[in-house]
């Protein structure tokens, strides 16, 4: 299947473009529009559309859904594929049980080439890559641009009610525990200063500079904004370029190319920081408000080739509902 997949990706490659891959067996991390029409004319894919928003929008995901998709798409709620939580958190990573269930209903086995969308563009789908990835399902990828990108250029959509596919045997995956930190171990990290302790892991915050600072309020009504410390602000939105629809004007979300990335990197952490970090010489944990956008850090960082990337599950969320919290503000 590893072969299989490597000319698949041959064939899609051109002399100005590489695929973003961790290696020569995993899928790619990005896929364009165009890449992920032409793999589906060569081989089966699973399409999972994942958009996800904010509690307190009026938009309905699963609506939009039924009204406008890929061809051949389903719907995985971030929600409902998930583990139950003692403060009631949303969107947890699920156990492997739940998860080996959600790709049976879906039609997916282990050697399925998975793309993931969102309709924002970028917004939602580097979560549920990295709920694959951190399965050990590589064949997974995110539609660069999402459902926006897609018709904006013009590629064939569904609007009818879809097709509940052949229930599939996924079997029970093993979750790599060292992709997801706990409450416990942020509390004990928090203490050590990341550009001086070498056993430290630096913690990188999703959330807008506003909210890390303490300036703005939190979404979720009676949460305190601020941030864990010794931590740095890494606004997610920083790691993404908006474009411009040709076929509206609306607007969505791309990842930026990798030197800007890179950049972006460094204003955050600083060079010699951020040297480390893609030498893999820096641990580094993703947070954000409740786990989402951390993926899209995670994703980021995966694009500039490094590896060492864990993801703080219950994030802000998580970590400021708990009344013995070091909230630092400024």
């Amino acid at each position: 299947m590893a072969s299989l997949l490597r000319r698949t990706s041959a064939r899609l490659l051109t002399t100005s473009q590489r695929w973003l891959s961790t290696s020569t067996t995993d899928a790619p991390l990005l896929l364009s529009p165009k890449q992920v029409h032409e793999l589906s004319k060569s081989e089966p894919v699973a399409l999972l559309d994942v958009s996800w928003f904010m509690p307190n929008s009026t938009r309905d995901a699963k609506v939009e859904f039924i009204n406008k998709r890929l061809p051949g798409a389903q719907f995985l709620d971030l929600d409902q594929v998930a583990s139950t939580h003692e403060l009631g958190l949303k969107h947890m990573m699920p156990e492997p049980r739940v998860f080996a269930e959600a790709c049976g209903r879906f039609g997916i086995q282990p050697s399925s080439q998975v793309v993931i969308y969102d309709s924002h563009g970028v917004f939602s789908s580097p979560r549920a890559l990295f709920m694959f990835r951190a399965f050990g399902h590589q064949k997974s990828s995110i539609l660069n641009g999402g459902l926006p990108r897609w018709i904006d250029e013009g590629l064939p959509l569904e609007g009818t009610q879809p097709q509940t596919p052949r229930v599939t045997n996924y079997a029970e995956p093993i979750l790599d525990e060292h992709m997801i930190r706990s409450y416990e171990q942020m509390v004990s990290n928090s203490s050590l200063d990341p550009t001086k302790d070498s056993s430290a892991e630096l913690v990188l915050d999703a959330r807008s500079k506003e909210r890390y600072t303490g300036t703005a309020a939190e979404p979720r009504p009676g949460l305190s904004s601020g941030h864990i410390p010794n931590s740095f602000s890494l606004p997610f939105n920083t790691f993404l370029q908006k474009q411009i629809s040709n076929s509206d004007g609306s607007e969505y979300t791309t990842f930026l190319p990798q030197d800007a990335l890179r950049r972006v990197l460094e204003g955050s952490v600083g060079h010699e920081q951020a040297q480390l970090i893609i030498n893999g010489k820096k641990p580094i944990v993703t947070t954000c408000g409740s786990g989402m956008t951390a993926g899209v850090l995670w994703l980021g960082l995966r694009l500039l080739g490094v590896k060492n990337i864990a993801l703080y599950d219950e994030s802000w969320t998580g970590y400021a509902m708990r009344p013995s919290s070091q909230i630092v503000k400024n």
